[in-house]
């Protein structure tokens, strides 16, 4: 954790709907005038889009059912846990880009499923942004969880990231359900063990729930609407938050625990801006205080 060099880290699986979290706070930077280094969780794998394919079928061969994107042995969890430890340090430290598609990976002049060679986050930014599965890992070697000091979790209920899972990879990327269900089944052991624990640490977590069946998430044909859900807002420290104000500014909302908030889907980036607003002004009041400009 660092005054002068706050991080913000957003964790959760694919399909859980991180994207769309960090789509707010890009929203938030832009109105405040932050100047935030973006840092995508997927520029921290192992392997490229190649080589993981290549990984998948040997381990596959040599009778390793769990292979997946999930676990450290894909990962560069120590590559990640430095970049925070540096950037919370000197404000730099090193990143790299994952290309998935063919748009992203042009003006590289380089294949979809590569990464840009490693630079520097540039100088003068005045937050780290995180987005991925690992933004509050903790193992016996790294504890990443330490270093961020925001730390959001996006956990919709399984069913319902297993259809946005699939919808997703089917629709987008063109792969079959038998080959999305395989994926599904194959990084579970990685699901329980790595991505899990990490909401114990996270400092907010949101939970989309639907309100329609999910019954059996490999026929449904929809992806749940947001009109279609209740999102669960849970404070590991409530301490310091006004849900009074929240009450009164989101419509339908209601308080379910001492520290949860249940607000309609639809409000959801109503209530992250809502919440996550004032962090960032006292993320940025602390860092001017932190470098003698306030």
């Amino acid at each position: 954790m660092s005054e002068r060099n706050p991080i913000i880290a957003i964790t959760g699986s694919s399909g859980a709907g991180t994207t769309s979290v960090t789509r707010t706070f890009e929203n938030i930077f832009r109105r405040e005038g932050v100047n935030a280094a973006i840092i995508e969780g997927d520029s921290f794998h192992r392997h490229d889009r190649v080589a993981m394919k290549r990984k998948a079928l040997e381990a596959e061969q040599a009778g390793d059912k769990n292979f997946s994107h999930f676990g450290p042995e894909n990962n560069l969890f120590e590559e990640l846990e430095t970049l925070f430890a540096d950037y919370a340090e000197s404000g730099t430290g090193k990143r790299r880009k994952y290309l998935h598609d063919p748009e992203e990976a042009a003006p590289y002049g380089q294949e979809p499923g590569t990464f840009t060679p490693w630079e520097n986050v540039p100088d003068g930014t005045d937050l780290l942004f995180y987005e991925g599965l690992h933004g509050a890992v903790v193992t016996p070697e790294i504890n990443i969880a330490r270093h961020p000091d925001l730390l959001i979790g996006v956990v919709p209920v399984i069913n319902l990231e297993w259809i946005q899972k699939l919808w997703r990879d089917k629709s987008k990327r063109g792969y079959s359900t038998e080959a999305v269900t395989d994926t599904i089944l194959r990084r579970m052991p990685d699901y329980v063990n790595y991505i899990c624990p990490q909401f114990m640490h996270t400092h907010v977590n949101f939970q989309r729930v639907p309100m329609v069946d999910t019954s059996n998430p490999f026929i449904a044909r929809d992806i749940p609407s947001a009109d279609e859900s209740m999102v669960v807002i849970r404070f590991a420290k409530p301490k310091g938050i006004d849900f009074q104000y929240l009450l009164n500014m989101i419509d339908a909302s209601f308080m379910s625990r001492a520290n949860t908030i249940v607000v309609p889907g639809g409000k959801m980036e109503l209530a992250m801006q809502l919440i996550f607003t004032p962090f960032v002004w006292r993320m940025m009041e602390r860092r001017k205080r932190a470098l003698g400009t306030n």
